[in-house]
């Protein structure tokens, strides 16, 4: 018979191990909950989405649902959050395989990147950039992840400022904006690290606009019988964007 274990023996991690059991179990059952609310999504869309019904689908009664989803405000902003999350790495992942290329070569690449996941993940570019969901208000946890691909963008144009590869056209350089957007814009070129005039500045926000833009009219049916050939029509439309910022080619 073996001899007792003295107290100075003992397992002394045995705490953290159900500590991080019960952490690993809760994170299971959230991507569970999470993975049967964006089903919900692509059938029923955010107006549809019911905590009940996520709950029956994962084997839970709705009032365990609430313990990680206290509504379901909470619930679309997880989906919310975890979609630009995805896409956000999806286009800094691009930008940085890029980074050898022309500024312009970029600047396209990373829009036509943009278009694969939007074409491909349909429902969750409509959660993020489609009609508003009627009572709902995005909290602040989602501006961050929100931003990701607008830096992603945002670090193109400043790469190629620092790297003398930025030649916007005169009129862009000298272009006008008015007074009421100038401390936005040198509030945002201070965020995104963009040492360029407010012309360029403007430029690069109707780019980064006119893509989605674009994008929302392809998805949601906007050019249907008018555009033949809807990357035809948006890898040229990047492209003289990128030129119209001055993005080198």
């Amino acid at each position: 018979m073996s001899a007792p274990l003295d107290q100075d023996d003992a397992p002394t991690n045995a705490t953290p191990k159900v500590a991080g059991a019960r952490a690993r179990a809760r994170a299971e059952v959230r991507a569970a909950i999470l993975a049967a609310a964006a089903e919900h999504l692509a059938v029923e869309g955010a107006t549809g989405l019911s905590l009940r019904a996520v709950a029956r689908d994962v084997g839970m009664v709705s009032s365990a649902v609430y313990r990680y989803f206290p509504s379901r405000d909470h619930l679309l902003t997880a989906l919310i959050i975890d979609a630009y999350e995805r896409l956000g790495e999806t286009v800094e992942l691009a930008v940085v395989a890029s980074s050898a290329a022309a500024p312009a070569a970029r600047w396209v690449d990373a829009a036509l990147t943009i278009r694969i996941w939007a074409t491909g993940h349909r429902e969750d570019f409509a959660l993020l950039y489609g009609t508003p969901v009627p009572g709902y208000a995005a909290p602040d946890d989602t501006v961050a992840p929100g931003t990701r691909v607008t830096r992603a963008l945002a670090a193109i144009v400043a790469d190629a400022a620092r790297a003398g590869q930025l030649m916007p056209a005169s009129d862009v350089s000298g272009l006008a904006v008015d007074p009421a957007n100038r401390d936005a814009f040198a509030a945002l070129r201070s965020e995104l690290d963009l040492d360029v005039p407010d012309g360029v500045m403007l430029w690069t926000v109707a780019a980064w606009t006119q893509l989605f833009g674009l994008l929302t009219f392809e998805l949601f049916g906007q050019t249907r019988n008018l555009v033949t050939d809807d990357e035809a029509l948006f890898r040229d439309a990047a492209l003289a964007m990128a030129t119209r910022i001055g993005l080198a080619d």
